[in-house]
């Protein structure tokens, strides 16, 4: 039994090509119709990308006020890269626009050069995202072709540990602060490359001591909220 009008937390596996939003709008439709609480305080802590995959934090009525507190935990996320090419979006949202040669870079060049991402960084967000500028989100002047400065983040990185190797792809694992952009990472490794890379990939698996493992599909979601309007 889930009491969402006094307040739940919620872990959600987000599904690929949906929005955070979408999953809270789900959620919030599904228990308006199944069980009739007609207003309802939901939200998420921490927005994943439509193309990204993983646990996303669900919070409802009281528990809405720790959503600041969730999103400063460390996030741990899994993913795979492709060097040689970039794309506007810095993964798959966009068509390649340039393409490298990568028959000069090493296994040693890579795994050296993730080494050196870890501690203290600064980072550009990438415009196609969510961050607002000026109350807009980025992703909307992205769309339209308009170019915006983007303010630079300080990050931390604390573990940055390539998994694969099989060129043009790389697989990781990254453990990191708050406010880091994956695809910024990645864009910005295949430019310390001399090269080129984009994000193909990825998943969200840790958020503080929640784990993706622990983690409800929407279809078990739907179920379980069907079950208690019964």
């Amino acid at each position: 039994m889930i009491n969402f009008e006094e307040g739940s937390v919620i872990l959600i596996d987000k599904p690929y090509r949906w929005s955070s939003f979408d999953v809270v709008n789900k959620i919030r439709s599904l228990i308006k119709y199944h069980i009739g609480i007609k207003k309802i305080k939901i939200g998420h802590a921490g927005t994943l990308d439509p193309l990204a995959t993983g646990l996303l934090i669900l919070c409802s009525g009281k528990f809405t006020k720790k959503i600041d507190e969730f999103q400063a935990f460390e996030k741990e996320y899994t993913g795979t890269m492709v060097l040689g090419a970039t794309r506007p979006s810095s993964d798959m949202e966009t068509e390649i626009d340039n393409t490298y040669d990568i028959s000069n870079i090493s296994e040693e060049n890579i795994l050296e050069l993730a080494k050196t991402f870890v501690g203290n960084i600064q980072q550009t967000p990438p415009l196609f995202s969510a961050k607002k500028i000026e109350g807009t989100r980025a992703y909307e002047f992205a769309r339209k072709g308009m170019d915006v400065k983007m303010a630079v983040n300080d990050i931390f990185i604390k573990e940055f540990e390539i998994t694969n190797i099989n060129l043009p792809e790389i697989s990781f694992r990254i453990v990191c602060s708050k406010g880091t952009y994956i695809r910024s990472l990645v864009k910005d490794f295949g430019e310390k490359l001399q090269n080129g890379a984009y994000l193909s990939a990825l998943c969200r698996t840790r958020i503080g001591e929640y784990y993706l493992k622990n983690a409800w599909s929407m279809e078990k979601v739907e179920e379980i909220i069907i079950k208690q309007k019964k």
